[in-house]
């Protein structure tokens, strides 16, 4: 069976993001390529939630830092958008406006947003933004139907260091159970939900190698040190795969958050 390696290099190196796996192609020399058994729809949607969430964390670790804005639009009941397509045309809206707000300040506006039905019928918007020290004030001037709330990325509850839970915050829906103060898991609290980015936050190409076989652990290129080693197995296939970031240690020491 072979084992490959992809490579993410971001922030011209400073951040390298890697992922090692099974292809699933295996037989003796020689011989044909054992078939696999067709992936459920069930699996299907868990490989695909999986890879939602790991290139959001990409394009955090990319183009966001821990200073900027994590932000919530609410919208007031009367306010209530009928549907899906009604609060896409909102959203919409509205980041233009703060888009117009980031160019006259010459910032580039780069953002990540969850829109997301409860199911009791509440409506809010989960957004990543670039912090330019009035950001927050930009959002609320923006948003005419309800409140908003933001903070700083380190000063949230999903701040680590690699992005791991923002990811999976801003990418949860309708399967995503919640997860009780008990630490046990309820039913989504999520009806339905739309996620998106910005077009201008495009992703570089890993580079790809095979590997002789399966590492025991992952072990740091010099210079770096390695955060948040995640192993599993991967739905569709049932194969393992092991994922983890590595960032350079004086971009640590330049860019520790306090």
């Amino acid at each position: 069976m072979a084992t490959k390696r992809k490579i993410y290099k971001f922030r011209q190196g400073d951040i390298l993001d890697v992922e090692e796996y099974h292809d699933g192609n295996y037989g003796g020399r020689g011989k044909p390529r054992i078939k696999r058994g067709k992936p459920t729809t069930e699996q299907m949607r868990r490989v695909n939630a999986m890879n939602k969430a790991r290139k959001c964390r990409q394009r955090l670790l990319q183009y966001f830092d821990f200073g900027d804005c994590l932000a919530t639009w609410t919208y007031e009941e009367r306010n209530r958008p009928g549907n899906m397509k009604e609060a896409l045309k909102d959203f919409q809206k509205a980041i233009r406006i703060v888009r117009r707000e980031y160019r006259k300040e010459g910032r580039e506006l780069f953002w990540i947003r969850n829109i997301e039905r409860g199911t009791r019928g509440a409506w809010h918007i989960h957004l990543v933004v670039k912090e330019t020290g009035n950001t927050l004030s930009i959002l609320e001037k923006a948003w005419p139907h309800g409140g908003t709330w933001g903070t700083k990325i380190r000063k949230s509850k999903m701040y680590d260091e690699d992005f791991t839970k923002l990811s999976n915050y801003m990418t949860k829906d309708e399967h995503t159970p919640y997860r009780k103060k008990d630490g046990t898991e309820g039913k989504s609290r999520i009806k339905e939900s739309n996620y998106g980015t910005s077009r201008n936050m495009p992703l570089p190409d890993p580079q790809e190698d095979s590997l002789y076989r399966w590492p025991k652990e992952p072990k740091a290129k010099k210079g770096y040190y390695i955060v948040n080693n995640h192993e599993g197995i991967n739905p569709a296939t049932g194969y393992k795969y092991r994922r983890y970031t590595m960032i350079r240690l004086d971009k640590k020491e330049r860019k520790k958050p306090p």
